[in-house]
Formats: structure tokens, sequence, C-alpha cells
């Protein structure tokens, strides 16, 4: 079998205890201490080691929540795992603060009778946004219009370099899924809707791992593909079914990571929420991924090859069907615990019920019911991925340098992504470029709205709307790249219009994530105000008035869509001189301006297709018939 390890992490240097004032010597040091030994005698000898307790602790995964007042508990229950969930940070939220907090859990684990280290893991799907200060790139969705695999690695370099400031090793990130209806929430962590596309942008995994981060290729698999309908719960579409032959499957669902384990060395794998029904045998059996055999150890670890290690999704196994206990009961039961472990889970994001998860496995291992031989897999797999990332003989962030969280080099990186993303889909009379002292008239919600640039995983889970990071908003970029031009904004467009303005509309999406960003889905009632309108692929009534009035009443208009997805503008586009699809550009707005001003060429082709209207929905590249408003990959070249 292969062994990827993780470049630049070495393993051969000479070893150091892990608590501080131990003597080691050569007579007492285990071999499994020893770095100068190779990595699978190390794990083999360290397992030999290992009660029932040491191994199931290290199958297990807490959030920080759960254990930050208590630290102990990653003592007394083993932990091999602790993570941040979106949205979960220290207080304050710096970087000092997030290495001082790892270093403290990771004590805890080292004072276990064997000294284990525990590896956090964290959602940095766009940068590191549960960090304040951090850069926020562009959501792969944007990125996928860059058509640039060398700058996604680069991006998620910088993002290592970010998350591993932190002081995290592990990052459940890239999201290599092949979104094919954009009525999904989570449209915008897909690279596009092309498995060739989405295969070509796992240089993410490189980009990662050059960065010492470990990273997770998720979600495996099929959940961009699931059916409008068939979502879980209140979700139209989130964590629904996915309907396929084997043969589609294998085409457009599996094959990026097919990519990502044999070209890129993925180590981790984190399954989907969504469950698939495979059509060879007739619609109606569904199958959840997460309890799914055939798909986690038969073809991930079998005919894909993989060694690494399967982390599940938040609370995974507690979706798995369980008909012997009422829905009241608390989660996970028995039979979701044997089920998940038996399918080829290794570690099991358990983030507040960590210490149920293992009574009921130690139970089901006692019992016979899990055998010992899968148990000894799920944490040979784990353990070699800690050895493979130095954690044995580096397990402190101590020492991390905390500058380089939202550094200029990296800000200027985000820039330059922000602008190979935006796509031009009209621009009638070579509208664009603008002239550096245009007369401009800005208006729309998206124009200084930073938060809604930056979308989902931004800050909180869901995101948030307004000043919630530290950046620049598109209106910020537009005064900066052209100080000469003369700019009147009016967030809602009532404000007067000169006729000879060029109108600049800057309108779209507010943030959202999974299950709520879907159409039609719940509404958000945490949320910041602005996020609890309907999720819908039609512009929000508002934004329509802005785009009517300001197109009507400039001498011409320029139209930005800042969205997740696209969004309908078929009735209006006549109206309108100039189209731009800008995604959700993160953090660095200016790198809109930056193409809007010629400083940069439009470049970005589409990554999915736009819909001429909502009963084309869903429509992808191949589908007959095929008459969308504009077409997978289709841009236009802005006049220089």
């Amino acid at each position: 079998m292969r062994r990827h390890t993780l470049a630049g992490v070495t393993t051969c240097a000479l070893v150091v205890a892990l608590v501080p004032g131990a003597t080691v010597t050569a007579a007492t040091t285990p071999l499994y201490r020893d770095a100068r030994q190779p990595v699978e005698k190390r794990v083999s000898d360290l397992l030999d080691r290992m009660t029932l307790a040491d191994k199931i602790g290290q199958m297990t995964q807490a959030e920080r929540a759960a254990v930050a007042t208590d630290p102990t508990l990653i003592t007394r229950q083993r932990l091999g795992s602790v993570l941040s969930g979106g949205g979960s940070a220290p207080t304050p939220n710096t970087p000092r603060s997030w290495v001082e907090m790892v270093d403290t859990f990771q004590r805890a684990a080292l004072a276990t009778p064997l000294r284990i280290p525990m590896i956090y893991g964290i959602d940095a799907v766009h940068g590191h946004g549960n960090a304040s200060g951090a850069t926020i790139f562009p959501h792969n969705i944007g990125l996928g219009a860059t058509r640039d695999p060398r700058l996604v690695e680069q991006v998620y370099r910088a993002t290592a370099a970010e998350v591993r400031a932190t002081g995290i090793p592990w990052d459940f990130a890239p999201c290599v899924c092949v979104s094919r209806d954009e009525r999904w929430g989570r449209a915008y962590e897909s690279f596009g809707e092309d498995p060739g596309l989405v295969a070509s942008m796992a240089t993410a995994v490189d980009g990662l791992r050059r960065g010492g981060v470990l990273a997770t290729i998720k979600h495996y698999a099929g959940d961009g593909d699931t059916e409008y309908g068939t979502g879980s719960g209140d979700y139209p579409i989130d964590q629904g079914v996915t309907v396929t032959s084997r043969a589609d499957f294998e085409h457009i669902d599996l094959a990026p990571y097919r990519v990502a384990i044999a070209r890129h060395g993925a180590l981790s794998v984190m399954p989907s929420f969504s469950s698939v029904d495979w059509t060879e045998d007739g619609v109606g059996n569904p199958v959840k991924v997460h309890g799914s055999r055939e798909l986690i150890t038969g073809m991930l670890k079998g005919a894909l090859d993989f060694d690494g290690f399967v982390i599940s999704d938040w609370e995974g196994i507690h979706q798995l069907p369980d008909p012997t206990v009422a829905d009241t009961e608390p989660r996970p039961t028995a039979k979701q615990v044997r089920d998940g472990v038996n399918a080829g889970i290794d570690m099991f994001m358990e983030p507040n019920t960590a210490d149920r998860f293992q009574q009921l496995l130690t139970a089901e291992v006692r019992a016979g019911r899990v055998p010992m031989s899968r148990i000894d897999d799920a944490v040979r797999r784990i353990l070699r991925v800690k050895f493979q990332l130095g954690l044995f003989e580096r397990p402190y962030a101590s020492g991390a340098d905390t500058a380089v969280v939202g550094s200029a080099a990296h800000r200027a990186l985000a820039r330059r992504a922000v602008a190979e993303s935006q796509v031009l889909l009209k621009n009638s009379g070579h509208l664009l470029p603008l002239r550096g002292d245009a007369k401009l008239y800005v208006a729309g919600r998206n124009a200084d709205d930073i938060g809604n640039q930056a979308g989902g995983w931004t800050i909180d889970w869901q995101g948030r709307s307004g000043d919630a990071i530290e950046g620049t908003t598109i209106l910020d970029g537009l005064r900066q790249v052209a100080p000469g031009a003369r700019i009147t904004y009016s967030a809602d467009a009532s404000a007067p219009v000169a006729a000879d303005d060029i109108g600049v509309a800057v309108v779209g999406e507010t943030p959202y994530a999974e299950g709520f960003g879907d159409v039609g889905g719940p509404v958000c009632s945490w949320c910041t105000e602005p996020q609890r309108e309907p999720k819908s692929l039609a512009l929000q009534p508002a934004d329509r008035a802005v785009v009517d009035r300001v197109c009507a009443a400039a001498a011409k208009c320029v139209v930005l869509i800042v969205s997740g997805r696209p969004q309908l503008i078929t009735d209006q586009l006549g109206r309108i001189d100039a189209l731009v699809a800008s995604w959700l550009p993160g953090s660095e707005g200016a790198g809109v301006a930056d193409v809007l001003f010629g400083r940069r060429p439009f470049t970005g082709r589409l990554p999915v297709t736009w819909p001429r209207s909502a009963d084309q929905v869903p429509i992808n590249i191949g589908d007959k018939p095929y008459e969308p408003l504009y077409p997978y990959g289709y841009r236009l070249p802005a006049a220089r």
C-alpha cells in the first residue's frame, strides 16, 4: 500500500521527551518514542502497549467547549483529538489565545500514561475563518472560477500557515464535492459542477500539506449531488439522497476523491451526512454514507487504496437508523456506534457526547459485536498520521509565528485570488474597464458589507452580516484603487442619481452555510437580521429595486453579484450594461476593484452553469436540453 507523508515534516530527528524535565535514555526509551525508527515499527510498538481504553480514546474527538473548563477530561478520556466547530473560539479571539488553548489541551493529552499527543482540528474552508484577524480568501466556488490549480495550492498553503500559527495542525478541508444543484446551501464550498474541474483543484491538499497541516477531503461522497426534496429534517436538499448508478457515481461524485488520494496523498477523509440510493437495485432504499461498509471499507479503503484515517462529520453516526430505540432516546445509540465503526470510520466527532460514545464502544467490543481487529485498524491509521505529522516530536504550538495571521503577503495573495475569480458575463459597449477618474454612483447592500462578501464559515458557522472581519469592502476597494474617481454611495439607491453617473450596483446574498442556506430551507433564527431572509436563486426584492433604479437613471450601469451561487437576472439583463459574477470574495474587496478599473484583466470562467430560469435547475454541462443564460465555462474578456 502507498505510504504518504507530510512534506517538510521529518520523523528522523533525535527523539525528545514529551514531558518537560523527563530523562530519556537508550535503555528506557520505548521504540515508539524513537524518531529514528520507521513509522510502521513505531505504530506497531505503541499499539502493542495500548489498553482498550487507550485505543478507544484515540478514536474519539470532542469539541473545545466541552473540555475548556476542565481539560483533565482529555486525560481521563484519553482523547485522541479536539476540534473547534464553526464559530467556536477562545476568549479573547487572538492568535496567542489559540496557541495557549491548544497547548493547554496538549498538556492534558500528554499526561496520559503513554503520552500520546492529541491532534486539534478545525474548519478553515476559505482561510482561518474562526480566527479574528485572519485572511479570508474567496470561497471555493470563486477559486474554481480562476481555473488556476497553482493559485489554489498557494491559497491553501497560506491558510495552513495561519492555521499552524494558532497551534492547529489539522484542517477539515478542502471540500472536493461536485455541486450539481445550486439550491444546495453548501454549493459555494464546491469548486464547481464538473468533476474534472474539481479534481484539478485538489492541489489544495498539497498546499495544506506543504504548510505542515493535515488536509481532510470531504464530504465523501455525493453530497453535492443529492436530489432536491430528499434533505434531512427541514433541509430541502442538504444531507439528502444521491440517487445514482454506480457508473455515474464513479464518474461524477467519486472522481475527485480518487485524484486527491492517488495523486495528492490525502490522509484524512470525512464522510458525508448524505445517503446513496443505487438505481441498479431499484430506487427507495438509500444507505447513509456514515454507515456504508461498501463505500468506506470496500470502495475508499479498498478500491481507492486509502491508508489514512476516516473522521466522521459532526455527530454523523447519530443519524444512522436505529429502529430498536425511540427517537427521544439519547444519541448515539449502541447500534449507531457499532454500525459506524464496522462500516470503517476510524475517529468519531462526538462534540458533546465523547464519554457516552466511549462507554458504548467499549461494551460493543467486549460483547464481540465490534471486532478488536477493526479497533486496531482504526487506531493504527490514526497513529500513523500522527507520527507522520511529527506530533510526537513537536506536540506543542508555543513559539509559533502568530504574526503571519492576516499578514500583508497573505492579503496580497487573497486580493489576487479575488481578481482572478471575477467572471465578466456582459460588457455592452466595452463599458469595462472603468476610467480611473470615472464618476460613479455605487449602490447595493453588498457594496460596503464585509460580512456579506465573506459569506458563511466566517467567525460564525453561518457567517455574519456587517462589520464581522478585518479587511476591505468592495466600496473601500473602489476608493483605494481609483482615488481619482468621484464616488457617490447610497446603499439603497435612495440618493439622487445624476444623468452622467456610471452606476455600480453591488447586490446578491447574505451569509449562510449548510442547511439554512438551502433554497426553501429554514430561517436561521440566531443569525443577524439580514441573514433571516428566505434563501432563493432570485435576487431579493430590495436588490432588484436597486438594480432597476440605478440602471434606469444612470448613463450606464454595472451590476456585481456577490453570492455563493448564480442569481437569476434574466428579466433585468436588458437594462444592465455590464454584469460580473463576483462570488464571495472574502476580506480583500480591492481585488474586485482591480479588474473593474483594469489593473488586472478579467480571466475568470463560470465554474457552474448560470440558469435562465428557476425551473431549469438543476442544470449542468452535458444536460439535454441545455439552454442556460450563460453556459459552464463562459466568460467575456474585458476591453483594455
